[in-house]
């Protein structure tokens, strides 16, 4: 190893302490908005179709649908794209949205290995046509093949392949595959490894986003999404992940779940363990912006670093309506990070666009192909 430093149904460079690298070049970085966190949420419906045919299968291989089997046209993928994802992000600002596959659809809990490579295999390819017709408004985000119980190295080939021949410049990785019984070892145990070794060596940082919850205690985006992003920030708390791994990247979504609006009982936790004040993950964990009120992103911005808050919407997502407080929707989020006191205009770019490129370098060298 090299290092560097279901019970459920079927239907960077380290800078100082306190934030990755705190000298950015953010020359140019002003021309481009960046929602760093989206998904297809609006697939073509013989996406589902087939999944529906696939999950039925189960236990029947040999009625197993073929991947060949699922015909969707470029005109299907610009149906869905264009007058969804494509018109919000005109009409909010932003440019380029990370686009990976629909997180509730990764549903790793269903079947087996094998059932999850094949379908993680159909949705990364379908996000790379995406980002294949819309090269200068999308870049593509992966899911991986994980199921209970199996070794985490087994989903380094689908890594691999989505980052080296599709183009993923993140991955998705979730850390409860069981969807919602959390039998999973935490982040820092060493079964993990391998995949982490595979993202440091790629230079690609992952999302930490579970799936699908299929305990009824748990709903699926208000807790189980928030839950999640919440335990994983604790696991690391715990943990000391990069010590063996300096260099890794990891974005916790959705505001961090509780950890920013929490910070004094994080901080308070890690001294009562003997662990270094959490500021100090922020070298390596940054936070992103889907927080759907004027208050969240005002707390988010005013307790954690600005090199530590990406741009994200998540839309279109859990979250669609209009607030009737405002007339606004709840996911449009560039109008809180203009609006928050707690950034002046460096750190708004920074937010928008700067931080995204450092934490996702390979999405930075394509908007510099582009000239961007």
């Amino acid at each position: 190893m090299t290092r560097l430093g279901s019970g459920c149904d079927r239907a960077l460079t380290v800078a100082g302490p306190g934030h990755l690298d705190s000298t950015p070049d953010t020359s140019g970085a002003h021309r481009v908005i960046i929602d760093c966190h989206g998904h297809y949420t609006t697939a073509p419906a013989q996406l589902e179709q087939w999944r529906n045919r696939q999950v039925a299968a189960i236990g029947d291989p040999t009625n197993a649908p073929d991947p060949d089997d699922l015909a969707i046209s470029d005109d299907d993928i610009r149906e869905t794209i264009e007058g969804n994802q494509l018109r919000l992000m005109d009409e909010r600002g932003s440019d380029v949205t990370v686009f990976s596959p629909r997180a509730s659809f990764m549903a790793h809990h269903i079947g087996d290995f094998e059932v999850s490579s094949t379908w993680s295999r159909i949705c990364n390819d379908l996000c790379h046509r995406v980002s294949t017709l819309y090269p200068t408004r999308f870049a593509m985000g992966a899911m991986l093949p994980q199921s209970p119980g199996v070794d985490p190295a087994t989903v380094v080939p689908e890594l691999r392949r989505s980052v080296e021949e599709l183009g993923a410049v993140v991955v998705n990785l979730n850390p409860d595959p069981s969807g919602g019984h959390w039998d999973s070892p935490p982040l820092t145990d060493r079964s993990w490894y391998p995949v982490y070794e595979a993202l440091v060596e790629l230079d690609v940082p992952a999302m930490v986003h579970v799936s699908t919850s299929c305990n009824p205690a748990f709903h699926t985006t208000g807790a189980h999404y928030l839950n999640a992003d919440t335990t994983a920030f604790m696991q690391l708390v715990q943990g000391d992940l990069f010590a063996d791994f300096p260099t890794l990247r990891l974005i916790v979504p959705h505001g961090g779940g509780a950890a920013p609006y929490h910070w004094g009982r994080f901080r308070g936790l890690a001294d009562m363990l003997g662990k270094p004040d959490p500021e100090e993950l922020l070298r390596n964990v940054v936070f992103d912006t889907c927080v759907y009120h004027q208050p969240g992103i005002d707390l988010l911005t005013r307790v954690i670093p600005h090199e530590s808050v990406l741009f994200a919407s998540e839309m279109i997502g859990a979250v669609r309506g209009i607030d009737p407080r405002t007339g606004h929707y709840y996911d449009d989020t560039k109008r809180y990070v203009d609006a928050t006191a707690n950034l002046d205009d460096a750190q708004r770019a920074d937010v928008y666009a700067a931080n995204a490129r450092r934490v996702y370098p390979r999405l930075d060298r394509i908007l510099t192909a582009q000239g961007r």
